[in-house]
């Protein structure tokens, strides 16, 4: 789904009558459905009629077809994704987390901490999270502030994002890049 950018996600069934409660990620939720038809992971089309004013990231909103709360229900964590085509280019200090998903954490010596494998928010600021290098399980994720202070480069050509001295919560147990693995093996530890 690389054509495919996530912009928001059904969390739960809102009322009897089939709307649901929409997560959105864009920076105005209001403008969810500005961007062109929204699908979900199977590439089915999902029409969305927002109701009412959003509470804070949260919309209420109507889908074509689905007309009681079971079928809303049956839509928990639907993912809503558009056409990568269709989103404006983000400026230079901007990035689509899909962008950022998957870059390798190195520290300014280009030591490989690991790779991020989300972003959060939690209400005080963006958050990395990095999964360590030789590590698999979500209880070994560190979070990273992602500011330009914490994180001075981000390099998406180059498939990389610098973490700055201090910022770095986890194991200093990186990959160097002259440790003799080749760049396949390198990749599947992360």
């Amino acid at each position: 789904m690389a054509d495919k950018v996530c912009l928001g996600m059904i969390t739960t069934a809102h009322g009897i009558k089939g709307e649901v409660r929409v997560r959105a990620f864009t920076a105005d939720p209001r403008a969810l459905c500005d961007y062109g038809p929204l699908t979900d992971e199977r590439g089915r089309v999902l029409k969305l009629k927002l109701r009412g004013q959003p509470k804070g990231e949260m919309m209420v909103a109507a889908i074509e077809g689905i007309a009681d709360r079971n079928a809303a229900e049956a839509m928990r964590n639907t993912r809503l994704f558009v056409d990568r085509a269709a989103l404006p280019k983000p400026n230079e200090s901007e990035f689509y987390h899909a962008d950022l998903i998957g870059l390798r954490a190195e520290t300014p010596e280009a030591v490989v901490l690991g790779a991020v494998v989300g972003l959060q928010n939690f209400g005080a600021g963006d958050l990395l999270e990095v999964m360590p290098v030789g590590k698999s399980a979500n209880r070994d994720i560190v979070f990273v502030s992602f500011s330009s202070d914490s994180v001075p480069e981000v390099d998406i050509p180059g498939g990389r994002l610098v973490v700055a001295p201090g910022f770095w919560l986890g194991d200093a147990d990186g990959v160097k890049p002259d440790d003799g693995l080749e760049e396949e093996e390198r990749g599947s530890t992360l």
